[in-house]
């Protein structure tokens, strides 16, 4: 019986040349030939606000990307985040704090859904990547790189950090099957 390749889910808010220039680069990554010879593994790529919990509970490896909006993560990504955070075992505390889900999904079997963040700003991403973090540490997820935040205009070195990005999360996401 043939089993399923790793599945790689890319959750991004893309509205400027410069974030899809970002969404770009790293999926870029994800399919460099260089992957290919870990084996076999599919990217799923979903706007934010299209994306659903069934997506992420599908997933071996979650990649987000935001741009960061009046210091926070865009609305988009924010929806994505109410939408799903119950449904994937997203739990507080009583001080309102992230706790260890408790939900189905990779929290009922003790596994942590790895991820990583993208984050671009013109002048600032701190707030933005503060947001993500604060929820994604109250969801059975694990960080598994530190968020690439990116300031100013998209330029070559900005898209290779992408590209890098993307592709360090795919052979992860490989590896952990």
């Amino acid at each position: 019986m043939e089993s399923n390749p790793p599945r790689l889910l890319v959750v991004h808010h893309s509205p400027t040349a410069s974030s899809r220039a970002l969404t770009d680069a790293a999926l870029t990554g994800t399919r460099l030939p260089e992957l290919a010879e870990l084996g076999p593994l599919e990217v799923v790529v979903r706007e934010a606000l299209e994306a659903t919990a069934d997506d992420v509970r599908g997933a071996n490896g979650l990649l987000l990307g935001t741009p960061a909006n009046f210091g926070y993560m865009s609305g988009a990504l924010k929806h994505f985040f109410d939408s799903t955070f119950l449904h994937l075992g997203g739990a507080l505390g009583s001080d309102g704090q992230g706790s260890e889900g408790q939900g189905d999904g990779a929290a009922a079997t003790g596994a942590k859904l790895p991820y990583a963040l993208w984050v671009h700003g013109r002048y600032d991403t701190v707030g933005a990547t503060r947001s993500v973090e604060s929820i994604a540490q109250a969801l059975p997820w694990r960080r598994v790189l530190p968020p690439l935040e990116l300031l100013g205009d998209v330029d070559d070195d900005a898209r290779a950090a992408a590209t890098e990005l993307g592709a360090t999360v795919a052979a992860m996401t490989l590896e952990s099957r």
